[in-house]
């Protein structure tokens, strides 16, 4: 319980503080490992499956389907129709690290529909996650 407690702390220091500047990519890279270590403790992913994701494998058992749909939703990226909410996406866009933005951006628009699994958030999450995986491997920092 502490650790969400923190994390949500944590998450809106960044946003208070970073509004205009934004994120450096060492404290983006803080908050994807604090999702990464809530998420998959919450869901039990394995690291394994995890690792697999970042490599472009996506063969992974459903935990860590959900593992992503938590991760999206500490990032306020699934809206409660299971898709991805473009909305927040863009809110959220200025909170990136200037060399992140435009490829988010891209794959965003790109991205935007790609949960067709809906009455399956984990799915869901997973199709979206995939999705920004495949716009740009070499940019990818979800957690």
């Amino acid at each position: 319980m502490w650790q969400k407690y923190f994390l949500v702390l944590f998450l809106t220091h960044l946003l208070f503080v970073h509004q205009v500047a934004g994120l450096s990519e060492k404290q983006l890279q803080a908050t994807v490992k604090m999702v990464r270590n809530t998420c998959q403790s919450k869901t039990k992913a394995t690291s394994d499956d995890i690792e697999k994701m970042h490599v472009g494998d996506w063969n992974i058992k459903h935990d860590t389907m959900c593992y992503m749909q938590c991760a999206l939703n500490m990032h306020k990226l699934m809206n409660k129709e299971n898709t991805f909410d473009y909305d927040s996406g863009m809110n959220q866009l200025k909170l990136l690290p200037d060399s992140f933005r435009q490829y988010t951006l891209e794959c965003m628009n790109q991205c935007k529909d790609a949960a067709v699994t809906v009455n399956d958030k984990c799915i869901a999450a997973y199709e979206i996650a995939k999705c920004f995986y495949f716009c740009n491997p070499e940019k990818y920092f979800l957690p």
